[in-house]
């Protein structure tokens, strides 16, 4: 396995500003987030975890702690307010700093799911673990962690539906700091920093349904065809019309589950002559059909 560094975000009064391309990938990421345990240990302590399909995280609601694993080049070394993230829900472990004493830790641990079945290019442009230090980040990520430990601290019936809404703007608020700030960048945050694949990403976000050819993508861009091809895959890993498709069917998924909403005019919305040619081409992506998604998303609002 490749290690790689933990990137630690850097001080500011204000967040920092976040590109147009990456709101609107965050709107339709389709990400859930799902608070799994409200832990507290005292004295000498250890957490082994596994590797998992889904991201994990957790706040260190009061106390210290070390985080250790193969994703990391030395352990990290979390204190009251700290939030660290495996988006990859790489195996690690975590373990008291206090062997004799008896020190309470609290932690709010949870799980990152990305329900799209084509692949997202959040997931794969974040690194192993990241961690954002209480003392070095804004006003408004320490708000929301106070916000959270005082949740759990108080007992309210539902807090655990008030933990995930709130958890899932916490983690929104680390990936745009990520992005923001992070100098050893790749994939969608290095297309990002790049100030013409970027304004495609978003001209692709903003407006899935429009024609979009190479020709007008490259053109976009500023750049040949030839070239415009060579580097966007470079940066994204995909080529432009294949990111293109994946992007559509992204958004078919999120607007499927809307049974108010027909197929055919998702299909007309997303850009395809007819409801037939999106329905073969959104299982040929996906790997099953619309109507499978959209049965699912009934169910998920019954249970």
């Amino acid at each position: 396995m490749s290690f790689e560094h933990s990137a630690t975000l850097a001080d500011s009064r204000c967040p920092p500003p976040v590109a147009p391309a990456l709101e609107s990938l965050l709107s339709e990421s389709m990400l859930r987030v799902d608070i799994v345990g409200e832990l507290d240990y005292c004295g000498s302590w250890f957490m082994d975890e596994p590797r998992e399909d889904c991201g994990l995280f957790h706040l260190v609601g009061a106390g210290e702690c070390l985080v250790e694993s193969p994703a990391l080049r030395e352990p990290l070394h979390l204190k009251t307010g700290d939030l660290v993230l495996l988006p990859h829900g790489d195996p690690h472990s975590l373990r008291s700093l206090h062997e004799n004493g008896a020190a309470t830790t609290s932690l709010i641990c949870g799980e990152l799911h990305f329900s799209s079945r084509t692949p997202h290019p959040l997931s794969h442009a974040l690194p192993s673990c990241f961690v954002v230090r209480a003392l070095q980040a804004d006003h408004v990520f320490k708000h929301l962690t106070h916000m959270m430990v005082d949740v759990v601290n108080s007992g309210l019936p539902g807090r655990r539906v008030l933990l995930n809404k709130l958890a899932d703007t916490l983690f929104t608020l680390a990936v745009c700091d990520y992005a923001s700030r992070n100098t050893d960048q790749r994939g969608l945050f290095a297309a990002l920093a790049d100030a013409r694949i970027c304004k495609v990403l978003q001209a692709i976000h903003e407006n899935p349904g429009q024609p979009w050819t190479m020709q007008t993508l490259a053109s976009l861009a500023c750049m040949s065809r030839s070239a415009f091809a060579e580097r966007f895959a470079q940066l994204m890993k995909v080529p432009p019309m294949q990111y293109v498709t994946q992007w559509r069917v992204s958004v078919a998924e999120r607007l499927l589950r809307d049974r108010q909403v027909s197929v055919a005019s998702i299909a007309e919305q997303l850009g395809y002559s007819s409801e037939a040619a999106f329905r073969r081409l959104f299982k040929r992506v996906s790997g099953i059909c619309p109507g499978r998604i959209r049965s699912a998303g009934v169910s998920r609002a019954l249970n």
